[in-house]
């Protein structure tokens, strides 16, 4: 099946100032601009089958400045957890709340007041990205490489599954502004290529075409030994 780049937006002033924004309107910061700019450098020329984005306006801000050339469907799956009365607080007064524990070591438990269930955030992101993946393989083949631009939180639930670690462990789990997360999934289990990659070629992220005779067996086992890197995810057949 498909590729799936995980694009976090670049910083805001809200990441720089402290605060928590939630799915209010923040935009870019100077560096978050200058991080949206670079990425776009690394991703420039990757024969991407998709752009897809949060709504909120600092992922669209993201992609403007990385990939102009492309006119990105928004997908509201992929939106900011809501955090409801927790929104445009500092998070040095939020660490200070009765929930702030909670949500470092059961988030899976978490129910923002006036807002979303970490699990249900992490539900729907999930679904989000596998239902655009498995279109996406459908209409460009396994070979298909696309990105979607969302949030921190909203990336680390979608690695928790991949890695098949429960929501718990996802704040073991780093995504910076900027970074990129590569997830291949396949009938079997999702592969995890990158991780919170800030820097670097993402070249070799691009499938070969293989022939169709391939087993999806094949295409799901892991390499014994190690492998010889991302540009297999399996043992030949």
């Amino acid at each position: 099946m498909a590729t799936l780049l995980l694009l976090r937006h670049g910083r805001t002033t809200a990441n720089a100032d402290g605060g928590l924004a939630g799915r209010q309107p923040v935009e870019l910061d100077e560096t978050g601009r200058a991080q949206a700019t670079a990425v776009g450098a690394r991703l420039r020329g990757l024969p991407l089958a998709a752009v897809v984005t949060s709504p909120l306006v600092r992922c669209r801000q993201t992609l403007d400045l990385a990939l102009p050339q492309f006119a990105p469907t928004v997908e509201e799956g992929l939106t900011e957890c809501g955090y409801g009365a927790w929104e445009g607080q500092p998070l040095k007064k939020l660490a200070k709340d009765p929930l702030w524990p909670v949500v470092q070591q059961h988030p899976s438990a978490v129910v923002f007041p006036e807002g979303e269930a970490m699990a249900a955030m992490a539900s729907r992101a999930v679904a989000a990205v596998r239902r655009w993946d498995t279109r996406l393989t459908a209409e460009h083949g396994p070979e298909a490489l696309w990105l979607a631009c969302t949030h921190g939180d909203v990336i680390k639930a979608i690695v928790a599954d991949a890695l098949g670690v429960h929501l718990d462990l996802f704040q073991r789990i780093v995504a910076d502004p900027g970074s990129v997360t590569a997830i291949r999934y396949t009938p079997i289990r999702p592969f995890v290529l990158r991780l919170n990659d800030v820097g670097g070629d993402l070249a070799n992220l691009v499938m070969p075409r293989r022939p169709r005779r391939r087993s999806r067996k094949a295409e799901s086992d892991a390499p014994v030994g190690g492998g010889a890197g991302s540009g297999a995810t399996g043992p030949e057949r």
